[in-house]
């Protein structure tokens, strides 16, 4: 049985102390909750703070990017081993902005994953096609694509440090969401090449994310379907109680 993951993505939002008091107040609301693995991912900046807060309690600190060179003249970078000594059990790899805005491709993403384990981190690794993509039937080629070539060259034993999050681009803070049937189709499809990739015992116990638009209101039909195994959440992670109502409805 696959334990759902809820993470809230910040993207570029809240000061340091606007970060302490949501951190806070998502964790007065959540402390009680162990059914559901929860991740805040600040921007950089706040990732200390926040560690300072969720530090020994039920919730994960994840990053939302990282660099794969451990250290050196990459101004503006933050290497793994920052990112771990700053608090995080995860990071966010090959998110569909940095794709779209920032060059991210998936050898990059690849890269990210692998310096991320081998500093006993978690890359939770994006995947998700564009409205064009959709609309022209390419959904599969595209999801396929970045599967393949993000993951490959992982092990078994790495994939079970790996969470996937599909996120159709075209749903992202945009109101439209898939519908409970799109997901369930495209992770369905996800989870099928992992088993291509990995083995059946693997594409089981793989967690698979849906992003796009999450809501209170929407969550419970998604995490219903059986590949879905949790929430990348962008807007709604930005208020304590449409996060804390996001999580206490998978339960």
């Amino acid at each position: 049985m696959r334990k759902v993951i809820i993470a809230g993505n910040w993207k570029m939002n809240k000061n340091i102390a606007e970060s302490i008091d949501l951190a806070n107040a998502v964790k007065k609301s959540l402390y009680d909750i162990e059914e559901v693995d929860i991740v805040l991912c600040p921007p950089f900046t706040s990732l200390s703070d926040v560690n300072g807060i969720v530090m020994e309690s039920n919730i994960g600190l994840g990053a939302q990017d990282v660099y794969w060179e451990k250290e050196g003249a990459f101004t503006g970078q933050i290497s793994t081993s920052m990112l771990k000594n700053a608090g995080c059990g995860y990071c966010i790899v090959g998110h569909s902005e940095r794709r779209q805005f920032f060059g991210e491709t998936n050898e990059t993403v690849s890269k990210k994953a692998k310096a991320l384990l081998a500093e006993g981190l978690k890359p939770i690794v994006c995947v998700g096609e564009k409205l064009e993509e959709r609309k022209a039937n390419k959904t599969f080629d595209v999801v396929k694509d970045h599967v393949a070539n993000s993951l490959k060259g992982l092990t078994k034993e790495d994939m079970q440090n790996i969470v996937i999050a599909y996120e159709p681009v075209w749903a992202i803070g945009t109101g439209l969401t898939a519908t409970k049937e799109q997901a369930q189709e495209v992770h369905k499809y996800i989870r099928g090449l992992l088993k291509d990739m990995f083995g059946e015992s693997v594409a089981k116990s793989v967690r698979i994310q849906y992003g796009g638009s999450v809501k209170p209101d929407n969550i419970k039909e998604l995490i219903q379907q059986e590949d879905v195994d949790g929430a990348l959440v962008g807007g709604a992670s930005l208020k304590a109680d449409s996060f804390a109502a996001i999580v206490k409805n998978c339960l």
